[in-house]
């Protein structure tokens, strides 16, 4: 196997591996977890780029090699930083009412009752 065709499989296969995970609501609980099934019904994205890789033209195979490593490059760097955001913004997620019960938590005071969130 030539050097250019390992390192489009490398690449193909880094692709795939930084590509987000399918919603598995519509996914059968037995099979959701199974590489079989992960493989054997891919998404469309991963049909695309299956597709892509399996028509590398030899006269710019290079070029099309070179832009998939950014593209591998870029979807590593918002894999960490969507990481990083979650990380240090831990309240991004709230809403406002529990980022104020938090806040006085944090500094020693409950709300009083009439502030508490009614259930």
């Amino acid at each position: 196997m030539s050097s250019t065709a390992m390192q489009a499989r490398s690449l193909y296969r880094r692709l795939l591996r930084e590509l987000p995970n399918r919603a598995t609501s519509n996914i059968p609980t037995s099979s959701r977890a199974t590489a079989h099934y992960k493989l054997s019904n891919p998404s469309l994205i991963q049909q695309r780029i299956r597709s892509n890789f399996s028509q590398l033209k030899s006269n710019n195979q290079s070029s099309q090699l070179q832009q998939a490593e950014q593209f591998v490059q870029y979807l590593q760097a918002q894999r960490m930083y969507a990481t990083l955001i979650e990380r240090y913004n831990p309240g991004m997620g709230m809403d406002e009412e529990e980022r104020v019960r938090l806040t006085a938590r944090r500094v020693g005071m409950d709300l009083p009752e009439e502030f508490l969130r009614k259930k």
